[in-house]
């Protein structure tokens, strides 16, 4: 979400915030081996205690000649952790600044595309030296922290780092789409919020990464975001074909995860938007009601709940914003195939899959709902219900 047009002093309350939070964390990047399960690691992953049902690693192709001509995008994984990670320390176009420059320093023989939320025009006005200045420290002062990194940026090389995520995206090459701060409101607070970056290779989701630095590495279950007393700060990460992990932000053995395998809509919960004016509540509840679904709704902030949903914290994610309302990609990208990966579902209200070839907006049948594949056909009926009745309710009024 962006700030309105020259609100300076949006600006300095998330420079502050910055500045609290890189110094409360001492975030170091661990060795590639420990970091990216997926490139070189001696033994696998630890498996969540979470996980109900372990699904079978597969890959996108059954053909073996097909296998070996796949792109594996290990670097490219990593890569994205990396950058997430490092990111995690700052806020919106900051953070966006070190993605777009970790992305572009590891993987310097790619074509650099990036579709994400924010450019550097406020920050260019006059008004805003003080703050050009501050955030370029804080980028510095981020980077310096990983090894590879050796010279200091100016203000212009950041201000040019933010402007890089200007591209279209679409159904060719490669795309990375990311929101640099999903969740703003929720940063804010001091809630749920997630950096999440995500590649589109041919107009597929074909990796994603969410880093959610204050979403507990335990079930948050009906919690709706209340605070947790043990860790918090983790990563999901996945890869098409390899499945979803999940690592604690500030390092550590990464485990697979899985969506739950509660075939029972009476025993299932499901997720919302924390925002009311983030989706239609009353057209969720009807659906839920439909579904038999007993629990509370869960409502947290950002693409934290795919992370949550996708490690099985609960059964369902529903949305459906305001008539009128646009989804963009960077909202959904990384969310989705951190769910996929770990066995579920992700669909428009009509059960199609979502389409990120179009471009910076997804054109989809009025809302998204997630949940695992037992339970996607009762929720669809629920929806297409609740739809139907809410329509002659308007015709009738």
């Amino acid at each position: 979400m962006r700030p309105a047009q020259g609100c300076c002093c949006h600006f300095n309350n998330a420079i502050n915030n910055c500045f609290n939070l890189r110094y409360r964390r001492t975030l170091k990047t661990p060795s590639l081996a420990a970091e990216f399960p997926f490139v070189a690691v001696a033994s696998p992953p630890t498996r969540l205690s979470l996980s109900l049902r372990r699904r079978p690693l597969t890959v996108a192709s059954s053909s073996a000649a097909t296998m070996s001509s796949s792109p594996s995008y290990d670097k490219e994984l990593a890569a994205a952790k990396k950058a997430v990670s490092l990111a995690s320390r700052l806020c919106q176009a900051r953070s966006q600044a070190v993605v777009s420059l970790v992305l572009q320093r590891e993987l310097p023989a790619d074509p650099f595309s990036l579709v994400a939320e924010e450019d550097s025009g406020d920050l260019r006005d006059d008004s805003a030296q003080d703050i050009r200045a501050r955030i370029t420290e804080l980028v510095n002062d981020t980077l310096s922290t990983d090894e590879s990194s050796s010279s200091t940026l100016s203000v212009e090389q950041v201000l040019k780092a933010i402007d890089c995520g200007v591209s279209e995206g679409g159904a060719t090459g490669r795309h990375w789409v990311l929101d640099p701060i999903d969740g703003t409101k929720g940063f804010v607070r001091g809630d749920q919020y997630a950096i999440a970056l995500g590649l589109l290779d041919g107009g597929k989701v074909v990796l994603g990464a969410l880093a959610c630095p204050n979403l507990p590495l335990t079930s948050i279950a009906g919690a709706n975001q209340q605070p947790s007393s043990g860790e918090v700060g983790c990563i999901f990460f996945a890869k098409l074909g390899s499945g979803t992990y999940m690592q604690p932000l500030e390092g550590g053995p990464a485990v697979e995860v899985h969506v739950t395998a509660t075939e029972n809509p009476e025993e299932a919960s499901f997720f919302e938007s924390y925002e009311a004016a983030h989706s239609l509540r009353g057209l969720t509840g009807s659906i839920a009601e439909k579904l038999g679904v007993k629990a509370p709704p869960v409502r947290i902030d950002s693409q934290a709940k795919y992370g949550a949903l996708s490690r099985g914290d609960g059964a369902i994610y529903m949305r459906f914003p305001h008539k009128g309302y646009r989804e963009k990609i960077w909202d959904h990208a990384a969310g989705c195939i951190v769910v996929t990966e770990a066995g579920g579902l992700v669909t428009d209200a009509a059960g199609k899959d979502l389409d990120f070839s179009k471009g910076r907006f997804l054109d989809l049948d009025t809302g998204i709902i997630s949940t695992n594949a037992k339970l996607m056909p009762l929720l669809l009926k629920a929806v297409k219900e609740s739809l139907k009745e809410g329509e002659s309710c308007s015709s009738s009024m």
